[in-house]
């Protein structure tokens, strides 16, 4: 495999709208980003991947798109916009756009235009049906955030389609002209010099809807190649696609150079192994850890020549992970910088999700009304119909909830914890007082300098990037340890996933040679056989 510039990088995910706000309206922004570039700098990371701050009504903050070529005032101008690249470049750090084209906002023009009649020449941007014989909806197919799929317009007495909310309607992509004009917007921002593209539910756009089939339609990679030869492949960009239902056969189809589809893709297997069958994350399930391991590896072996892994824990859809898989409380930090070791020794791209370099926590809002997340209102009044208690949705938001990872970022202990001096669009976590980048930039303990550590040892060790992987303590409940080996280097990773001490016994050819500790998150004297790993230990060796 070729090797690209990629491979070897870190990722930064920001959030604008909770990122830093700099003009005191309480909304994060474009030029809050560009005032934060250095803390950036300091961690080390080369990708900004950029949530959108496109033109849009912000029904599901950002993600309904009304305009691809303009900002949303509250996060600025193209003029700021531009700023954040030319100075994201200054600092060799390349943005990588969010590109949502499974759907528009249902104010975007071509959707204004499509709903005043049917024989308007935008009509077949969109998907519409009419009614059943019965008068109603077209198919059973449900939304993504909740009830049916397709919404009737009055107007024109048809239905139109929608995976998630009724004011996010699906584009057609059978449609020669919409393909054209999305490939035309994707070339205006790479001329503009982004580093690639994020592509939002990628999987989900050559969708079948008269046969059921939503995700991995037959046309997918026919149009991705498409995409792939009418903008971004002869262009050193990287483009990452979010695709929830992918196998690793899948994602060879997505990944493998040779095909000329996507650098990668999110999968989502490890996150979901926590949900229940029917009612997914809103019935969260306890972590297996021998389930867990037994999908990263899957993931780290099946992919090793033929495609490339994205490595995260966490994204603005998701709980933050010291929650999720950690303790917030008394090991916070020792459980954060576990949680960390584990992730960036594997092969594959990190991704950082902002404020998880500093081990924010998820937040527990006592009040629904202080939750902002679309998707958290339409399913708690779909499940409170299917039996659950206010009591059970509560937990199951606080536990799973969107809005865990979009409160505002944590910058220091003063009000609002530095993120602006206004109200903010959502409530700050009240633990900012002690969790904040200020306590974590003072501090050379912190989990900051432990990610600092991890991302500057993946620059310095080719074994990090493109050696093979080998998982060892298969069958242990507790520890999840693994050897990463190329022809000049073996490094041992070794971390106790739960909040108790636990003994296990090294293999005598894993201590005889001489070894350097990488990094560790505790005092560390020296490996020997027979280990006593404390609660949340984890450390890498170079043997």
């Amino acid at each position: 495999m070729q090797k690209k510039w990629w491979q070897s990088s870190v990722v930064y995910q920001i959030y604008p709208r909770s990122f830093n706000d700099s003009n005191s309206d309480g909304i994060g922004d474009i030029v809050g980003i560009v005032q934060k570039l250095d803390y950036l700098k300091e961690l080390g990371i080369d990708v900004i991947w950029l949530s959108p701050v496109y033109s849009s009504p912000m029904c599901d903050n950002g993600y309904d798109i009304s305009d691809y070529r303009n900002i949303a005032p509250e996060f600025g101008t193209m003029e700021d916009m531009d700023l954040l690249i030319d100075e994201a470049k200054k600092r060799k750090i390349r943005i990588i756009m969010d590109l949502v084209v499974n759907h528009t906002s249902d104010e975007h023009p071509w959707f204004i235009e499509a709903k005043k009649s049917k024989n308007n020449p935008y009509r077949d941007y969109y998907i519409w049906r009419e009614p059943n014989e019965d008068g109603n909806v077209p198919s059973d197919i449900s939304s993504i955030f909740g009830g049916p799929a397709w919404t009737f317009d009055k107007a024109t007495h048809q239905y139109f389609f929608h995976l998630f909310a009724s004011s996010q309607p699906d584009l057609n992509w059978k449609n020669k002209k919409v393909q054209e004009e999305i490939y035309n917007m994707m070339n205006f921002w790479l001329d503009k010099g982004i580093g690639g593209f994020r592509m939002d539910v990628i999987d989900l756009i050559a969708k079948e809807v008269d046969k059921n089939i939503i995700d991995n339609g037959p046309n997918l990679h026919k149009l991705l190649k498409e995409m792939n030869l009418a903008t971004f492949g002869d262009r050193d960009v990287l483009t990452v696609g979010e695709t929830w239902g992918a196998t690793p056969e899948i994602a060879k189809l997505y990944s493998d150079p040779k095909r000329n589809e996507l650098s990668m893709i999110f999968q989502f297997e490890h996150i979901t192994l926590d949900w229940d069958e029917v009612y997914g994350k809103w019935k969260p399930k306890s972590p297996n850890l021998l389930e867990l391991k037994k999908v990263l590896s899957k993931w780290q072996t099946k992919l090793t020549n033929d495609g490339w892994n994205s490595l995260f824990w966490n994204n603005h859809d998701l709980p933050r992970i010291v929650s999720k898989k950690g303790d917030e409380g008394k090991y916070r930090v020792e459980s954060a910088k576990m949680l960390a070791t584990l992730l960036h020794f594997l092969k594959g791209t990190p991704y950082i999700y902002q404020g998880e370099e500093i081990g924010m926590t998820n937040v527990k809002f006592d009040n629904l009304d202080d939750y902002d997340d679309i998707e958290t209102y339409n399913f708690y009044k779909e499940n409170l119909k299917n039996g659950f208690s206010h009591d059970d949705m509560m937990k199951a938001i606080w536990e799973n909830g969107r809005d865990n990872a979009r409160t505002p970022m944590q910058w220091n202990n003063t009000e609002n914890a530095g993120f602006t001096t206004n109200k903010p669009w959502l409530k700050v976590n009240s633990n900012y007082k002690s969790i904040n980048v200020k306590e974590a930039l003072a501090d050379n303990n912190s989990i900051f300098y432990h990610y600092k550590k991890l991302i500057k040892l993946r620059k310095d060790l080719d074994v990090i990037v493109y050696g093979d992987f080998k998982l060892i303590f298969e069958n242990h409940p507790s520890v999840f340890a693994y050897i990463r080996s190329n022809n000049h280097n073996k490094i041992l990773v070794i971390c106790n996933a739960t909040p108790n001490a636990v003994t296990i016994e090294l293999p005598k050819s894993l201590t005889k040679s001489k070894h350097q500790l990488l990094i560790s998150n505790y005092e560390i004297d020296s490996l020997n056989g027979l280990l006593t790993l404390r609660p949340y230990e984890a450390f890498a060796y170079n043997l």
